[in-house]
């Protein structure tokens, strides 16, 4: 190796290694996590969640703009607990995981609103469409464990889901609440 590649990849080495990312990476407790939505199907609540994701998380409590966050979400890990409905979900009209098999998160902006609470803005992708959302947070601590929860709203239908003859709003509500429940270890002091 040449000296200036020689340079040149211990100048990336550095940079990598001083990012935020690497920096802060902390590690998501899936037994302790969980994602659910609730949507209204003829006005009844019906709660479900995802059995299957992932999340890469660099978070600086003290400087959350510093932070980056990234979720998938196995879209055929749906279950609402009905044999029935479970084996819908995947196709084409609920989340077509054959063409779309994970949705995903991606941070934009982490901002801290004091006493553990934080605004999380970013781009979440379902069905090969991407919308902005923003999901407030709070923190809390429990000896090496932090566990963050959030909820937020969205649109089922400005992601394609629940295509053709179940676009009927009356039959599945538009509305679906997301509530987020993630445990994870390597977090600083809030």
């Amino acid at each position: 190796m040449t000296p200036i590649r020689s340079l040149t990849a211990a100048t990336a080495l550095v940079l990598l290694a001083a990012s935020p990312w690497a920096q802060a990476q902390q590690k998501l407790v899936p037994g302790q996590s969980e994602i659910v939505f609730v949507s209204k199907q003829m006005g009844v609540p019906v709660e479900g969640r995802f059995k299957k994701f992932d999340a890469q998380i660099a978070f600086d409590p003290a400087k959350p703009d510093t932070s980056k966050i990234a979720f998938t979400v196995d879209l055929a890990s749906a279950t609402v607990g009905a044999p029935e409905t479970d084996a819908e979900l995947p196709k084409a009209t609920w989340f077509n995981t054959a063409k779309f098999p994970q949705a995903s998160f991606q941070s934009t902006a982490v901002k801290g609103l004091g006493g553990g609470k934080f605004e999380v803005s970013g781009k979440l992708a379902i069905k090969g469409t991407s919308r902005d959302v923003v999901v407030p947070v709070a923190l809390s601590q429990s000896g090496a464990t932090t566990t963050v929860t959030g909820s937020f709203g969205l649109k089922r239908l400005a992601f394609k889901i629940g295509e053709n003859e179940w676009a009927d709003t009356s039959m599945v509500a538009d509305d679906v609440q997301v509530k987020i429940k993630l445990a994870l270890t390597g977090v600083g002091k809030i």
